[in-house]
């Protein structure tokens, strides 16, 4: 077997349009796009093909999910309001989530790009699976999207796996730099699915704190772990070993799905963490050599943030190429940089560890 690559051509094609649509009086406001565009994605796909990574991949197409698997998280009336503004030309969701001409089949589409990504690995078509999709999902709340999500991804994925492959437990770790809210949200009294986030402290008000740790059967299954800004690689990899790795040691997941930002890498507009290709290649090689231990390597990645585009692509293909076990001798440009000029800044320092530890005392709730 090998590793699944699971993208589809029109989800590059959805355009959220001006950013000012966000904001009221803008008549002194140059127009400009978001953050969140193909470009860093299809850059992504440039350099598979073009390291050759891609000939050693199974390339999937994915199907759309319809309305009725989206409410199994979502709202249906704001799946229908998703589905009307689409229709009818586009306009806004709700606030952060704007939905262009067509959008709606191509939010869907991103939904089962992920979905597809994990039945390959559940029927053993693939050893595990990456889903390079767009928009991304895991600021999808049940009744409104934001930032920039439009649908949860990673949760409906989930939750029509546990209910068509008759799974028990699932593990979602996500390691975008932005608190992955709309999955927290969706699982956040469940314990069947045990949801961990790394991410940078405070970028999305009021959520992400160690202290949410779940409710009522869910206490203990949602782990926060928001480090601070300027995290490297040492705090990273130390969040990995201390509280990912016993958490799902603890929790003994059938599936390890991945909510896949590359947007901690150094140069991402949208936070200021201080990662670099190789933090994504050791982070990648620790959870393979957990799912191996735990559920049989199924082990699943859906493409969530990364807004640089001259450096997402160096990230994703270090993930890939650790996912594939190819080198393919591809060099990232950024890496030496990144790791010698910034050597300081790379171990784990102590307030960093601080937060680790605060997080670490809540592995020994989930039963």
């Amino acid at each position: 077997m090998a590793t699944a690559l699971v993208w589809d051509e029109r989800c590059f094609w959805y355009e959220f349009g001006d950013w000012r649509s966000l904001l009221g009086d803008c008549a002194w406001l140059q127009p400009g796009s978001f953050a969140e565009t193909a470009e860093s994605k299809r850059r992504i796909l440039n350099l598979l093909h073009a390291s050759g990574l891609i000939d050693h991949m199974l390339t999937l197409k994915p199907a759309t999910v319809d309305e009725a698997d989206l409410c199994c998280v979502h709202d249906p009336d704001y799946v229908r309001r998703v589905r009307e503004l689409s229709a009818g030309g586009g306009g806004n969701a709700s606030p952060g989530a704007p939905v262009p001409a067509g959008g709606y089949e191509i939010a869907a589409l991103a939904v089962g790009g992920t979905r597809a990504a994990i039945d390959a690995v559940l029927r053993a078509q693939a050893d595990n699976a990456y889903a390079l999709m767009r928009p991304p999902g895991h600021h999808a709340e049940r009744d409104h999207g934001g930032g920039l999500c439009i649908f949860a991804n990673a949760a409906v994925a989930t939750k029509l796996a546990m209910r068509d492959h008759g799974l028990a437990r699932v593990a979602i770790v996500d390691w975008d730099a932005h608190h992955g809210n709309g999955t927290e949200s969706a699982f956040y009294d469940d314990p069947s699915v045990l949801t961990i986030s790394i991410h940078q402290d405070l970028m999305i008000p009021g959520r992400g704190a160690v202290c949410d740790n779940g409710r009522g059967g869910g206490e203990g299954y949602n782990i926060n772990i928001p480090l601070p800004p300027g995290s490297g690689t040492g705090a990273y990899l130390a969040a990995m070993d201390r509280v990912v790795a016993p958490a799902l040691r603890r929790f003994r997941p059938e599936l390890i799905l991945v909510a896949s930002g590359v947007d901690a890498c150094a140069s991402d507009p949208t936070a200021r963490m201080l990662l670099h290709a190789d933090s994504y290649r050791f982070l990648t090689r620790r959870l393979m050599g957990l799912a191996a231990e735990l559920c049989g390597g199924r082990l699943v990645m859906t493409h969530e943030g990364g807004y640089d585009a001259s450096a997402a692509p160096f990230c994703a293909l270090a993930i890939m190429e650790e996912m594939t076990g190819i080198r393919t001798g591809v060099r990232d440009p950024f890496g030496e940089l990144r790791e010698d000029a910034l050597a300081d800044y790379q171990r784990l320092l102590s307030h960093q560890d601080g937060v680790i530890r605060q997080a670490e005392a809540l592995v020994d709730r989930i039963r």
